[in-house]
């Protein structure tokens, strides 16, 4: 069953935790690419220059099969994978959320960085706001002039996005629609008698 909606962060959000003297310092951002993932950790690691580690994770896609944990120098599998598991028991995903580590002069130990990490991550998710976002399929659909006006009420039926629309010989819309409506939407427009090659939707 494809994923017609999915849970992800309204807004970046920031959280902290403390042990023995370490300061972690979390931030969450909401993202939908590599590139955006990039930026926000260049920013960090800017802001942040003097801190001991950046970790991080993040998961992409409705399906949540793009993710990565990173340790940034912490013992393996001590502070990416905390982090990461709390993106995922929060069923989150297109997000990031580094963790900021100031080394307070002890040793917390892999048990002690795991707990550390994951508190942080935590706290950053306390304090967003989550949000619930619909799956949506990119697509072309090209139609003779005199079919605009049940086009039109097509679009509002279904709750397609207008992204874009020229008219010559033929009207072309560049169009964003819910995955959970295409099939009926395909459908109706087979109803209004416009071809089959005259919609194509971007592969999801």
């Amino acid at each position: 069953m494809p994923s017609y909606s999915y849970r992800t962060i309204k807004s970046p959000s920031q959280g902290s935790f403390k042990e023995k003297g370490s300061r972690f310092l979390s931030f969450a951002y909401p993202v939908d690419t590599d590139g955006a993932i990039q930026i926000h950790l260049d920013q960090i690691r800017r802001e942040y220059f003097d801190a001991r580690h950046h970790c991080y994770a993040w998961m992409l896609g409705p399906e949540k099969k793009q993710f990565k944990a990173v340790d940034d120098g912490e013992p393996g599998h001590s502070a990416g994978d905390p982090i990461l598991g709390q993106i995922r028991s929060h069923d989150l995903t297109q997000i990031l959320i580094v963790v900021v580590r100031y080394f307070g002069g002890i040793k917390l130990g892999v048990g002690g960085l795991i707990k550390a990490y994951r508190e942080a991550a935590a706290d950053a998710i306390r304090n967003a706001s989550i949000i619930e976002e619909e799956v949506v399929v990119n697509g072309t659909l090209t139609y003779p002039f005199d079919k605009t006006s049940d086009v039109m009420r097509m679009i509002k039926d279904f709750q397609v996005q207008l992204i874009e629309q020229s008219y010559n010989t033929n009207c072309v819309l560049t169009i964003g629609v819910p995955l959970r409506n295409q099939l009926l939407l395909l459908d109706r427009i087979s109803q209004l008698n416009i071809p089959k090659h005259c919609v194509e939707f971007v592969k999801h």
